[in-house]
């Protein structure tokens, strides 16, 4: 059989995404036939022995899962914790494959979170060609104004030389004590909502995704989770393939 690059065999398998073998193989924490490897070898798939931190990779026949769960906040999005707290993975009962999520949701933070065992799917569902759209629902402290949402749209410095790409930002609901925000963003920087909001001098009091790609929540519960539906997942691939431009000129505002 012609070999293969670890990193891609790896991925294959479902144990990570292929970004992060290859994160394993500098960490030196990958071997083959006993015998630690480097980015860009190749191995047998079916005749080596090929381990992950002496974990065995399986080469083939494994099923591939497509799972969407409500991560309640309190849950961090890692598959182990070192710190003892609890974990999306502690809610997936009945998942008898290895899946991962595909990006982050922080601790303080709840909604849609996508796990797969495809590392090609998750790798396009997370590149930042793809564009493949985020929809989170967030409560602020403060009454917001016209300057801020422009702001926001436009995009804010969020740390030292980064900003926010243009991104689609809604009122859904004002009340004397709190203003209920649409975000819509084509990007995953870490916490990224949350620092714009920041910028712009506004208090997070609840951060709830709502929708990736065009999947949403439905019917799920704080903990729950279910398969993609073939509907579903026709959807997120749809979403995949349109590498579109956000552009500035979209309106959001009041609606």
């Amino acid at each position: 059989m012609e070999k293969i690059r670890i990193q891609k065999i790896i991925a294959d398998s479902g144990y990570c995404s292929r970004r992060k073998a290859e994160q394993y193989i500098q960490n030196g924490e990958v071997k083959v036939n006993g015998r630690p490897v480097s980015i860009g070898d190749k191995a047998d798939p079916r005749n080596d022995l090929i381990t992950v931190n002496g974990e065995k990779i399986k080469a083939g026949g494994i099923t591939l899962r497509y799972i969407k769960l409500y991560k309640p906040r309190g849950y961090v999005t890692t598959m182990s914790d070192d710190q003892g707290r609890k974990t999306v993975t502690d809610l997936l009962d009945g998942i008898e494959e290895r899946v991962y999520p595909i990006g982050r949701l922080d601790r303080n933070s709840e909604g849609l979170l996508l796990l797969t065992n495809d590392g090609a799917f998750a790798n396009d569902i997370m590149h930042p060609r793809k564009h493949v759209p985020k929809t989170y629902r967030v409560t602020v402290a403060e009454k917001v104004t016209e300057e801020q949402i422009n702001k926001l749209m436009a995009g804010v410095e969020i740390e030292p030389n980064v900003m926010t790409k243009p991104c689609i930002v809604n009122i859904l609901l004002e009340e004397d004590e709190r203003t209920v925000l649409e975000f819509t963003i084509k990007e995953g920087k870490n916490r990224q909502i949350r620092k714009m909001c920041d910028a712009v001098n506004l208090t997070v009091k609840r951060l709830r995704r709502t929708s990736v790609g065009g999947v949403k929540l439905g019917m799920l519960k704080p903990g729950e989770y279910a398969e993609l539906t073939k509907e579903e997942m026709r959807v997120l691939r749809n979403a995949m393939g349109q590498a579109e431009r956000p552009t500035g000129g979209r309106k959001g505002g009041r609606r």
